[in-house]
Order: C-alpha cells, then sequence, then structure tokens
C-alpha cells in the first residue's frame, strides 16, 4: 500500500466513510511507516481538538431601563417630525421659487420684448424726441462697443487653450454640486 492510499483511506475513516476504510491494511501499513503513523496520530489530536467542549459564553445582564427605551423612542419621534418639516419647508420653498421665478420671468420678456416696440413708436410719433434720446444714448452706446471688445478680446484669450471650455464645465459642475446639496431630503440622524 502507498503512503497516498493509505492518507486516503485516513482521511475516509475520518469522515465516518467505512466502504473506502479498509481496516486490516490500513493498520498493517500503519505499522511499517513512520509518516502515516504521524499522520493518523496528527488527525486525532486535531479531532480531539474540535470535539473538545467549548465552555458556555458568560451571560451578560444589561442595564437599560425602560424608561431610557422610551426616552430613545420618543427622540426618534422628535427628529422624524423634525425632517419632515423640513422636508416640507423645503417643497414650500421650491414652490414658491417655481410661482415667483416664472413670474419674474414672464415680466422680464415682456420689459425687454417691449423696450423696441417703445421705441418705434416714439421714432413714428416723435421723431424730434427720438432723436434726443438717441443722442443721450450715444454715450451708453459707446460704452458697449468698448465692452463688446474687450469681451471680444478676453474670449480671443480663453479660448486658445480651451480654457472657455473648462471654466464654463467647471463652473456648471460647482452648480450642479450646490444644487444636489441644497436640494437633497434630509437624511435622519
Amino acid at each position: 500500500m502507498r503512503c497516498r492510499d493509505a492518507k486516503r483511506w485516513l482521511d475516509a475513516r475520518r469522515e465516518s466513510n467505512p466502504e473506502q476504510a479498509d481496516d486490516s491494511a490500513l493498520q498493517e501499513h500503519l505499522q511499517k511507516c513512520a509518516a502515516c503513523r504521524a499522520f493518523e496520530q496528527q488527525q486525532r489530536r486535531i479531532d480531539h481538538l474540535f470535539c473538545a467542549t467549548v465552555p458556555a459564553p458568560r451571560r451578560v445582564s444589561t442595564s437599560i431601563s425602560t424608561d431610557q427605551i422610551m426616552r430613545a423612542i420618543q427622540q426618534q419621534k422628535k427628529i422624524t417630525q423634525q425632517l419632515e418639516d423640513i422636508h416640507q419647508q423645503q417643497q414650500n420653498r421650491v414652490a414658491r421659487l417655481r410661482t415667483v421665478g416664472t413670474a419674474v420671468a414672464a415680466i422680464g420678456f415682456f420689459t425687454l420684448s417691449s423696450i423696441p416696440l417703445l421705441l418705434l413708436a416714439v421714432t413714428i410719433i416723435q421723431t424730434d424726441l427720438a432723436v434726443q434720446i438717441l443722442s443721450l444714448l450715444n454715450g451708453v452706446i459707446d460704452i458697449l462697443i468698448i465692452l463688446a471688445q474687450y469681451l471680444q478680446a478676453g474670449l480671443t484669450l480663453v479660448t486658445r487653450n480651451n480654457w472657455l471650455l473648462s471654466g464654463i464645465a467647471f463652473a456648471v459642475v460647482v452648480m450642479m454640486g450646490m444644487w444636489l446639496r441644497l436640494m437633497r431630503t434630509p437624511q435622519e440622524a
């Protein structure tokens, strides 16, 4: 018998598989082979260690009173109510901002779209008044032209190395982060 077969038979006997464990041939081999005898003794020691009784765990008593549990439950209810109130306030704030934002956008759109119509009406009705208004706005128009030239020079400088695109992307990411931070639902403490 080879040592490999003996070890396999020892494993089979250990797992209580009697059809593979031939005890007479195994005992003969164990008397002749010191390595297999040492392996069998090692298996017996391991089995003895695993089968040894484990002491029962100590009983630990907790000292939490019913009053403490009830206070914790009341605090949890209070925190949950506060979080619901905050969530309701956020929803109300968003609803008000939506209403106000729509009204401001409509007023701004109608105001800006009525300026050219107003200038056209003034030009048609009173040409002298239109000339005076345009002469007063001459300085403002010159300033706007100068600002447009500065803006063009700045954009030319910024777009050379895609700085404008990077700057816009950074601004969008920052605004998205702020929006997510402000509009997140409150989490329980």
